[in-house]
């Protein structure tokens, strides 16, 4: 059955709709990865940052919705001086103490 032909079948409310959903297989959805509820939000970015995001994601090893939601997450806790910092900020800050560039 064509898109058409079931949006007739739809519309018109016949049964053949019905039986041919009652008939599909069944389909398993995949589990998500969290037990906390969630929100999804499309966002617009231009082509370059999303392949900026998307490489830093893979260079992380992980899926760029989720490193979204962790620079998200850091910018919020930014806001209210709670504010998370990475390994890597901390080791390239202490480097930069152990070696003062002169000013």
């Amino acid at each position: 059955m064509n898109r058409n032909d079931a949006t007739k079948q739809f519309h018109s409310g016949g049964d053949r709709l019905a039986e041919l959903i009652d008939g599909s297989q069944p389909v398993e959805l995949p589990t998500p990865d969290t037990d906390t509820p969630m929100v999804s939000r499309s966002v617009r970015l231009p082509l370059e940052t999303y392949e900026r995001v998307r490489t830093a994601a893979e260079a992380r090893g992980i899926g760029v919705t989720t490193l979204m939601r962790q620079w998200i997450e850091a910018g919020l806790a930014d806001l209210d001086d709670s504010a998370t910092v990475s390994l890597a900020d901390v080791r390239r800050a202490l480097a930069a103490l152990a070696h003062p560039t002169a000013a």
